[in-house]
């Protein structure tokens, strides 16, 4: 419980910094920049590991609009995702074994490029289709008694999406920023007898657009 609530109150901190930074960013990109920062629900599709859904993650990002209607910049985004294993036993190797309940945690933080589309450039309504490339580390952890066992990776990422900003006090001024988002990455890892061969998410996201 204090694990979590460290992460929430971390969350919030880091959500606070985002938005600082984002609100003089913005003026200086004038009315063709933009910044979208946002809470994030994520569900797991099939990685047999950890395949709670669960709204433990966020997600920033800013860029410019080249034209009117097309975009680009940077994003980054982070996601926890757990499943608890009841008791039974793992037999690690001919001479070991491992009997224990866990509880595994699925822990994913992709970066890089982001690209967009919107169709209805300066209007309070404002819907686009984009998709994000780039990188993603990926972290596996079992919890088992008092112990821990974890192993990392890197892989590619790719996330495609539909969203809108709506600017209910008028084009490009401060608003929302609501999302659906398929992602996959290339990630490959294996701890005790789990083993992950790529993960796919699907999810939304609400937040603040700038």
């Amino acid at each position: 419980m204090k694990t979590r609530k460290n992460i929430y109150f971390k969350v919030v901190a880091l959500a606070a910094i985002a938005i600082a930074f984002a609100m003089p960013a913005k003026a200086q990109l004038s009315d063709n920049g933009y910044a979208n920062i946002d809470w994030q629900f994520n569900v797991p599709l099939g990685n047999h590991f950890a395949d709670k859904s669960i709204g433990w993650g966020m997600n920033f990002e800013g860029g410019y609009y080249f034209t009117p209607h097309i975009g680009a910049g940077l994003f980054f985004a982070f996601h926890t995702n757990n499943e608890y294993i009841p008791t039974q036993t793992l037999n690690l190797s001919p001479s070991s074994q491992l009997t224990s309940d866990q509880q595994h945690a699925l822990y994913q933080l992709p970066f890089g490029t982001a690209f967009r589309y919107r169709f209805m450039p300066a209007k309070k309504f404002s819907p686009y289709i984009g998709v994000k490339l780039g990188t993603q580390y990926c972290k596996i952890t079992s919890y088992y008694n008092i112990y821990s066992s974890s192993r990392d990776k890197w892989g590619f990422f790719v996330s495609p999406e539909i969203g809108a900003n709506i600017y209910p006090m008028g084009p490009n001024l401060f608003g929302f920023h609501l999302a659906f988002y398929y992602d996959y990455a290339s990630n490959q890892n294996k701890l005790f007898t789990y083993k992950i061969d790529g993960l796919h998410n699907l999810g939304f996201r609400v937040g603040l657009a700038f």
